[in-house]
């Protein structure tokens, strides 16, 4: 039976991670068995302690943890080294992004079209919550940016939801150790020639009051990578 991998990067995530392992947990994929990979990385908010309350008794789960604040490319490059599944599925522990979407997201590559598949907030008919219009601007910016460098015409290069095959993913250097992940490993799997899928996802944002860490710092990062990475 084929496996697949969901590593999630925690940072200060105290009132959504166990509800997120839960509906992880929930999600059932026909045919396939599932481990999880989850990498705190040095929460400072009572995470950690909630964490270690959970290591024993949850088949399938392994939890890592870093022993300073690194950053998620840092905590995915931790967690994905520790995959063994034939797939690798990148999940936020904040709520935003829907586990029971897995199957379609799963889908491109299990039919063997797909050797990464995104889900896009900005394609497809599912539900969006209405946030914050200058995010969506840089967000669209972005992605234009690196589809120009890449040639390829993805709708939401920023998006958590990155599905890999699990042999190419361990097999690329991740270099970036906060957000600079997304434009980084975009380019790294244009560069291989890799087929690539989008397929729409709902998306539940959330405000800085609510716990969003991402801020105008990132998308400068990003557009350092966009350039320093083609």
């Amino acid at each position: 039976m084929k496996t697949y991998s969901v590593v999630i990067p925690v940072y200060n995530e105290r009132d959504t991670v166990l509800e997120l392992l839960r509906r992880v947990e929930a999600v059932d994929v026909p045919g396939l068995s599932r481990e999880i990979v989850l990498v705190d990385d040095c929460s400072a908010d009572g995470t950690r302690e909630i964490l270690l309350r959970e290591e024993e008794g949850r088949a399938g789960l392994t939890i890592l943890y870093h022993d300073r604040n690194r950053g998620k490319g840092a905590a995915l490059r931790t967690g994905i080294a520790r995959t063994t599944g034939d797939i690798v599925v990148i999940q936020d522990a904040d709520l935003e992004y829907d586990p029971r979407e897995y199957p379609k997201l799963l889908s491109p590559i299990l039919d063997g079209r797909a050797d990464v598949v995104y889900g896009s907030r900005f394609s497809g008919s599912e539900a969006k919550r209405v946030l914050f219009f200058w995010h969506s601007v840089g967000n669209r910016f972005l992605t234009m940016l690196s589809n120009m460098f890449t040639n390829i015409n993805l709708t939401d290069m920023e998006t958590c939801y990155k599905v890999f095959r699990g042999d190419l993913i361990r097999g690329i250097r991740i270099e970036e150790n906060r957000f600079g992940f997304e434009p980084e490993v975009t380019a790294k799997v244009a560069k291989l020639n890799c087929r690539i899928y989008e397929v729409g996802i709902s998306y539940s944002g959330r405000t800085y009051a609510e716990g969003k860490k991402i801020n105008w710092k990132d998308g400068v990062r990003a557009l350092w990578c966009i350039l320093k990475y083609h």
